[in-house]
């Protein structure tokens, strides 16, 4: 047999684009740090150094201590006031220097001693006196991120710590400290290859779930950790709210960024889907109105088998999943089967509708009650059993849910049990998304409304004299060229449509 080696090449490739700084995390255990001065800025210094375990001494005379750094000496042992300003000497033999200088001949001065005595050294704001710098922290210790923009834009450092903290869970240090208390009985009980790499794989996986319990002491005992449902699958029912991500809650966009698969609603939208894990598994089974989709059997039958076969499974629901999301059903397919699942709430598209207005569905003034009430039956048309006298109270607000279609009959049922005519209406459609519409107008005039508006659009209906306020305009708010709005939505549909055939190929 021939051997051929493949050509090398004149350079390799790097590995890694250039760097402005490079992250380093340090090990100030017991260290000694030197500080000085004791302003606000300085105390924050002292107080991560305290955090990271340092043996801190701060050089300020008394009258210069400030009211925070005092606090933090009285809690913190590790915290020694020197009571005096600092001297060059002060600087030998420390792991860290640093300075709050009140003028650039010191800064100048702190600088040139902290080198002398080979002392990484950093100036407060004083980047040309710098040798290292501060960024931003996302503590889930012994996890630790670091951020920085190399001082270019401190905002924007803090900007992406707050993204970072919203997909890291809280109980993230609690899954990173039992790492560390495992790693011997790991090291012990399985050999190095596949076994231990696929131990600490799954390892990984939980640790974007619930916390661990705390009495955890060895690799065998890690099912505990997870509870009753051990190495099966989960599913998580979470509310999309009305469409717009950012009023997704941390514990929503967590639930997706650990998802392996997500049955989605028709009414999801694209911005909330852009938030979940890339590899994780997007499946349509929306029910619209006079469109096809997937029966409530075929969503159960899929959830529980994407469940049974270990998958961590989202089912993601537009709005609150427990407002007239049919979670009671599927939770109940769920129980049956024994697996496991919880429930993050969202923003519903009724309490959308209030902020976008800015009133109170509970004013007191006017309503001493809140309703939320479908318009739509599990057959189609309006419930039989609905109270119309009891809806018909002039003191209690109600919101229709997928009432485009029986708005004739829901304005006409409440007229005839004694609502007046004029009761103030708010009618929304596609509430939170681009095309966000919403028209004031009264309970004789909610028909028209919905002809304007168009009922291929999901349409929220709310009734009551809390929308007098904005009654006196009969305008549309925040809406949209309807000829562009209507193109629109016929392109999604017709992408929903599409993906529709491809989930049934699926199921």
């Amino acid at each position: 047999m021939k051997l051929v080696s493949r050509p090398q090449r004149d350079s390799a490739a790097p590995r890694i684009g250039a760097l402005s700084v490079l992250p380093v995390f340090l090990d100030l255990a017991r260290k000694r740090v030197v500080i000085a001065g004791a302003s606000p800025a300085a105390a924050w210094k002292a107080e991560l150094f305290c955090a990271a375990g340092a043996q801190v001494t701060v050089f300020a005379v008394p009258e210069a201590i400030g009211e925070e750094m005092a606090a933090l000496a009285a809690r913190e042992p590790a915290l020694t006031l020197a009571g005096r300003a600092w001297r060059p000497a002060d600087i030998a033999k420390s792991a860290v220097a640093v300075a709050d200088a009140g003028s650039e001949g010191e800064a100048a001065d702190f600088a040139a001693a902290a080198r002398s005595a080979g002392v990484p050294y950093n100036v407060i704001d004083r980047p040309e006196y710098c040798q290292f710098q501060f960024g931003s922290i996302v503590n889930r210790s012994p996890v630790v991120v670091g951020i920085s923009t190399s001082g270019a834009a401190p905002i924007l450092g803090q900007t992406v710590r707050r993204r970072i903290e919203t997909l890291l869970p809280p109980a993230l240090a609690g899954w990173a400290a039992l790492a560390r208390r495992l790693r011997g009985s790991v090291a012990a009980g399985l050999q190095p290859g596949s076994a231990r790499r696929a131990f600490w794989e799954d390892f990984a996986e939980r640790a974007f779930g619930p916390a661990p319990a705390p009495d955890i002491e060895s690799f065998a005992q890690l099912p505990r950790a997870v509870g009753e449902t051990g190495r099966g699958g989960h599913v998580t029912f979470v509310g999309a709210g009305p469409g717009d991500a950012e009023l997704l809650t941390l514990k929503a966009v967590r639930a997706l960024q650990a998802a392996d698969a997500i049955l989605f609603d028709d009414l999801v939208s694209d911005e909330v889907l852009e938030l979940a894990r890339r590899e994780a598994r997007r499946i349509l089974v929306g029910k619209r109105a006079g469109r096809p989709g997937c029966r409530q059997h075929e969503i159960n039958d899929m959830m529980i088998a994407l469940a049974r076969a270990g998958r961590r499974v989202v089912r993601l629901k537009s709005g609150d999943p427990m407002i007239f999301g049919r979670a009671g059903e599927e939770i109940a397919a769920l129980e049956a089967e024994g697996i496991g699942y919880d429930v993050v709430p969202g923003i519903t598209a009724g309490l959308a509708m209030a902020a976008r207005l800015g009133i109170s569905l509970t004013n007191r003034d006017c309503a001493k009650s809140v309703r939320f009430v479908t318009g739509h039956s599990k057959d189609g048309g309006l419930p039989r059993d609905v109270d119309w006298g009891a809806i018909a109270d002039p003191s209690a607000t109600t919101v229709f849910y997928m009432g485009g279609r029986t708005a004739p009959q829901i304005a006409a049922s409440l007229i005839a049990r004694g609502l007046p005519a004029d009761t103030p209406v708010a009618v929304a459609a596609s509430i939170g998304r681009a095309d966000e519409t919403i028209r004031i107008t009264d309970l004789a005039g909610l028909s028209g409304a919905i002809d304007i508006l168009g009922i291929d659009r999901p349409i929220l209906i709310g009734i009551g004299r809390v929308f007098a306020a904005r009654a006196r305009r009969d305008v549309e708010i925040a809406g949209v060229d309807a000829l562009v709005a209507h193109a629109e939505r016929q392109r999604h549909a017709v992408i929903k449509d599409r993906q529709r055939a491809s989930v049934h190929s699926v199921i």
